[in-house]
């Protein structure tokens, strides 16, 4: 046993089971000054510079790290080093967890047309037997407009996917869609479609929810109106009674920031003024 492990193993003997401090340094065969003695050593800059690194390259070992610590003019001896990258666990083989690149401000905008900007969201609740389920709502950030309401236990991001191809099978594609930085609108798969389509995918900075306010403070409505009235047995009443909910929203809820306009007679009065206008010019 190495004098770390001796002392450790003293330490257990005195403040776990009450062995006098003498007498469990002869059982170890260690000399008393070294149980007592405390190390004045500061690594604390090391610490902070190897966690530091090991943050931003998690990928990378020791060799790489401390060749990074020489580049950045930190001339600590490689096994001062490498006892604390060891201390730190850094030695050990670790998952890398996904990060997010850094996301921009979006300010939220009043629109001026219609699908010009999107919003999207996810929000779940359960049925009786708690047997949970997840709903996809989507947006038009000018008309205030539900697109879409996707109800079902398991929403993936190829659902996703296919629930705005058929958005826009009918209505034309936006500009952009806002969304969160969930792992469904965060994926390859969602990357790829939006570059296909043309279409700009805007990620709000994560812990920001009010950055994506319309579909946030629609999300409260649909949860007051439908999640939280009902009890809900299966998954065909939850989709009948939001379908029933989003025609009464879009064609009949008058909508204050629209001046008391339902959504759709502001669409309708966007697409004549618009047709008014081309046709002057």
């Amino acid at each position: 046993m190495g004098p770390a492990t001796k002392r450790q193993l003293t330490q257990e003997l005195v403040h776990e089971y009450g062995v006098p401090v003498s007498r469990a340094c002869k059982l170890i065969a260690i000399p008393r000054s070294q149980f007592y003695y405390e190390s004045k050593k500061d690594d604390s800059e090391v610490i902070e510079a190897l966690q530091d690194l090991a943050f931003k390259h998690p990928t990378y070992g020791f060799r790489k790290l401390f060749a990074y610590l020489r580049r950045g003019g930190k001339h600590w001896n490689h096994k001062r080093v490498y006892r604390i990258y060891k201390l730190l666990k850094l030695n050990r083989k670790r998952k890398g967890k996904r990060r997010l690149p850094a996301r921009v401000k979006q300010p939220l905008a009043q629109q001026s047309l219609v699908n010009q900007s999107w919003s999207m969201d996810f929000m779940s609740d359960s049925m009786v037997g708690n047997r949970k389920f997840r709903t996809l709502n989507v947006m038009d950030d000018c008309s205030r407009e539900v697109l879409a309401i996707e109800v079902d236990t398991s929403l993936s991001s190829r659902r996703v996917i296919r629930t705005l191809d058929k958005i826009i099978e009918q209505r034309g594609k936006p500009v952009s869609i806002r969304t969160d930085n969930g792992p469904e609108f965060t994926s390859k798969d969602l990357e790829l479609w939006s570059l296909d389509k043309g279409i700009n995918l805007q990620f709000i900075q994560p812990g920001k929810p009010m950055q994506n306010g319309y579909i946030e403070r629609f999300n409260r409505l649909y949860r007051e109106a439908i999640l939280d009235a009902y009890l809900f047995f299966d998954l065909n009443e939850v989709r009948v009674l939001t379908e029933e909910w989003m025609e009464e929203y879009n064609t009949k809820r008058p909508h204050e920031s629209l001046g008391n306009k339902t959504p759709y007679e502001w669409k309708m009065n966007l697409i004549k003024n618009d047709y008014a206008l081309n046709k002057i010019v």
